[in-house]
């Protein structure tokens, strides 16, 4: 009787707690997700766009089509089709596939008031890898602070970015290419349309994201088409503002793709349609055979960012925005060569020309120590630091709304003992150690926070990556970063009580207000504004031969 008893309660437990999985009704239909321990409610794998596979190969997405019963969310959707370009990306998707058009959400538990604070937030990698799965941009922690997070998945490389004239000739804009910008544009006006549901504030959104993710941010707020989808905009490290991996025209990208269409022998639109789509991703992978760029296409930028910005027609938003300390190490500018005065002066001369001279004054290498620390911050800038500056720069000027400007310094502690085989690679990734031999001949990196090194600490998901011996120091710093960050989603101002005044910049300020973000953060003048201005130069004049051009 006894144990009966006890196996009738077990099973309306079970009941219980099954019974009491969060539902939630959008236009598409009704969705159970899941409740996790804390008591964040989770909805994972949720579809914001029909499957882009078929026909629907490189074509702008289309609405998700609606379901009948209750579709279950427990899980994350698809990742994007890549392949495995960086050692730190760890995904929770069941793998990849061009069916990936799926987002993820967290609410608090108590999320149906339908006032609360949104963050959209875009992965990094390089816009040829990246998941919203991954556990570093997990949503769970700004969740239990009263935020509701949503992770996209966009479609990367050759299925995000191709362009055809074939294609530009099928669509109705006349316009090809940015496939990915254009997903992420889809799950905003889905979000914008759905977030109620859920307990959110349309109208409290912002957009955030790292390097590709970051990047992304900026050309969403320099398209028309996303005007009014977002209130706030968070980015860290990157931006569209680019010396190195900046955009490029309708044309030349059309041009491109005729290219690929002969080397992979299809003669038409249809042929390149009917391409595997694990085929189509190996020819894309060989060297030289695909470039990624974003593409002014006329349609969802139509014309170049730097003149949206500078026109003042771009999303005029509070913008909160920096870099990490060493977004590259010195090795990315001197590679093999020892960095020696010598061969850095010589690298210098090779790479600026009559330029050189003024690198030399604002980066100076005079003795090896110099040049460890020059090279470093060469490397850093041309990388994303000077791209990150530019944005933050021109948004100050031209919108009317403050710039709250960053630098996260705290380095990563060392690799536990069951990673002594694998080393973090120039941008931030994890990779098998080398038997390079010259390497080991080099003077070790400058320590500091690499590139990608900052987003597990802001975000709050230090814990999810065990391949770091992370201390209560890495743990005061993130929290303290988070709190920056949560304020700024929650009102448009990253200050708070307790914390270091963080001073905007605006349109007045000579110089910008950067916040050091450590295990204390502590606000100053930037330091580096005469090599920003002196890339600035190199950059300006590349777009200005880029708007001459035919």
């Amino acid at each position: 009787m006894i144990k009966t008893f006890f196996t009738v309660t077990a099973f309306l437990i079970i009941s219980f707690v099954f019974a009491q999985q969060p539902q939630v009704k959008v236009e598409e239909g009704i969705m159970e997700g899941i409740t996790l321990s804390s008591g964040v409610q989770a909805f994972r794998g949720i579809p914001f766009a029909k499957p882009p596979v078929g026909n629907l190969r490189w074509k702008e997405p289309q609405p998700a089509d609606h379901w009948t019963g209750v579709r279950k969310v427990d899980r994350f959707g698809n990742s994007p089709m890549q392949k495995p370009i960086y050692g730190d990306m760890r995904f929770r998707s069941p793998g990849i596939s061009e069916d990936c058009l799926y987002l993820n959400i967290w609410r608090p538990k108590a999320g149906g008031s339908g006032k609360l604070p949104v963050l959209v937030y875009f992965y990094g990698g390089g816009f040829n890898a990246g998941d919203g799965s991954e556990n570093r941009y997990d949503g769970e922690s700004f969740a239990k602070a009263g935020i509701i997070v949503v992770t996209v998945n966009y479609r990367l490389g050759i299925f995000g970015f191709f362009a055809h004239p074939e294609l530009t000739q099928e669509s109705q804009k006349n316009a090809s290419g940015n496939y990915g910008l254009l997903d992420q544009y889809a799950a905003l006006k889905w979000v914008k349309k759905n977030i109620a549901a859920f307990g959110g504030n349309p109208d409290e959104v912002t957009i955030g994201g790292e390097s590709a993710g970051s990047m992304s941010v900026s050309a969403q707020m320099s398209s028309p088409l996303s005007k009014g989808l977002f209130k706030r905009a968070i980015g860290q490290s990157g931006s569209v503002f680019n010396l190195r991996y900046g955009t490029i025209s309708l044309g030349e990208q059309e041009q491109r793709g005729v290219t690929f269409a002969a080397k992979v022998n299809a003669g038409n639109l249809s042929q390149l349609r009917k391409i595997p789509a694990a085929e189509l991703l190996d020819w894309a992978s060989e060297p030289g055979a695909f470039m990624t760029r974003l593409i002014i296409d006329g349609y969802f930028l139509p014309k170049s960012p730097l003149e949206i910005f500078e026109a003042g027609e771009q999303s005029k938003v509070p913008l909160l925005a920096g870099w990490t300390s060493t977004e590259a190490p010195y090795l990315a500018f001197t590679g093999k060569s020892y960095p020696s005065p010598d061969n850095y002066e010589r690298l210098v001369r090779e790479q600026f020309g009559t330029g050189a001279d003024e690198v030399l004054k604002l980066y100076p290498g005079k003795t090896e120590s110099e040049v460890l620390k020059s090279a470093t911050g060469l490397a850093s800038d041309n990388f994303i630091v000077y791209s990150t500056w530019k944005w933050l720069d021109l948004q100050r000027k031209n919108s009317g709304q403050p710039v709250y400007v960053y630098i996260f310094s705290k380095a990563r502690p060392p690799m536990k003992a069951a990673y002594s085989n694998v080393e973090t690679g120039l941008a931030g990734g994890i990779n098998k150690k080398s038997a390079n031999t010259d390497k080991e001949n080099l003077p070790p990196v400058l320590p500091g926070a690499s590139h990608a090194s900052d987003i597990e600490y802001l975000l709050g998901n230090l814990k999810s990556n065990d391949v770091f011996d992370w201390t209560k120091d890495d743990y005061k710093t993130s929290l303290l970063g988070q709190r920056y960050f949560i304020n700024f989603i929650k009102t448009g101002n990253p200050n708070g009580r307790d914390l270091a005044v963080w001073p905007k910049t605006t349109a007045t300020d000579k110089f910008m207000n950067i916040l050091n973000i450590a295990i204390e953060a502590k606000a100053s003048p930037e330091q580096f504004r005469d090599r920003y201005l002196f890339l600035d130069g190199l950059f300006v004049e590349k777009e200005q031969r880029f708007l001459k051009s035919p």
